[in-house]
């Protein structure tokens, strides 16, 4: 499948996310939406993996990249980092913390439930 097309179809969920961002009146971004629209169709076979493979590690490859305006924008914010600095760095290092537990609880959680589905969906004769 050639590059056009894929990049087409990760944008159409980009644009879906950006069009339920202005109708669901919740504080979650565009990109979040369109993220798990795009989870969603992969994990129900909407979409195969192979339909957007190729872009997907063109833009893992260069997702530096995308960080480069932030990269400006935190250098134009030193006035207010001189600041506020300490402040930010001890919410980064909590929050950072509180994701990785959280991530790693959900992760556990969801092993569970797949390794007793598995279990249960075995063969009489295997067990």
């Amino acid at each position: 499948m050639n590059y056009v097309k894929q990049f087409c179809i990760i944008l159409a969920f980009s644009f879906t996310g950006e069009v339920l961002n202005r109708i669901i009146p919740l504080p979650v971004p565009a990109s979040i939406y369109g993220l798990v629209l795009l989870f969603l169709a992969l994990e129900f076979k909407i979409i195969k993996v192979e339909h957007i493979k190729e872009v997907s590690k063109f833009l893992l490859g260069i997702m530096t990249l995308f960080f480069v305006p932030s990269s400006v924008g935190f250098i134009n914010a030193l006035p207010l980092m001189k600041k506020y600095g300490l402040l930010f760095i001890s919410i980064t290092i909590v929050s950072t913390l509180i994701v990785f537990a959280v991530t790693g609880q959900v992760t556990q959680a969801l092993m569970k439930i797949r390794n007793r589905n598995s279990v249960s969906e075995k063969p009489e004769d295997e067990e």
